[in-house]
């Protein structure tokens, strides 16, 4: 940053800020919302480790989009159901490059299901057989638990 600064006149801070925006550029990507359903497909697929149930149940095709829903389903016991850092988890999904794979929130509760809903653009084919769904999971407010990778084949 030296030889930039002294040959262009730029601020190490100024330079700093504008290369860190540069390595956001997902966050400025236009965010596809799926428009005109065309149909389900069913999947049917289902993934265990801790005893946490991981499933795919349907993929929502639109004109655009897919939209993947990924559920999770557990049992806990008292004593941890009250502990957000026990059961908060987050989601990534990524398929290849050619799919722009996109969280859309999530939601449910503890001790039983909750929906990670994914945009996937542009939408999958009609018949994905083949395609791994290749997920993430996170614990962001248990430092101590490692990220979690596990991938779900389309049949």
């Amino acid at each position: 940053m030296d030889n930039g600064q002294k040959k262009y006149g730029f601020y190490e801070d100024y330079l700093k800020a504008l290369f860190s925006t540069i390595e956001l550029e997902d966050f400025y990507k236009p965010k596809v919302e799926p428009k005109e359903f065309r149909k389900h497909l069913r999947v049917f697929k289902a993934y265990e480790k801790d005893e946490v149930l991981y499933t795919v149940t349907c993929i929502r095709q639109y004109s655009n989009a897919s939209v993947i829903y990924l559920y999770t389903d557990w049992e806990e016991s008292e004593d941890v159901i009250h502990d957000r850092e026990k059961h908060h988890r987050s989601f990534e999904l990524s398929i290849d490059d050619s799919f722009d794979c996109r969280s859309n929130g999530g939601g449910g509760g503890s001790g039983y299901i909750m929906r990670y809903p994914f945009i996937v653009s542009p939408p999958l084919p009609d018949n994905p057989k083949g395609i791994d769904l290749d997920f993430t999971e996170r614990f962001p407010f248990d430092k101590y638990r490692e990220e979690h990778h596990f991938v779900i084949t389309l049949d």
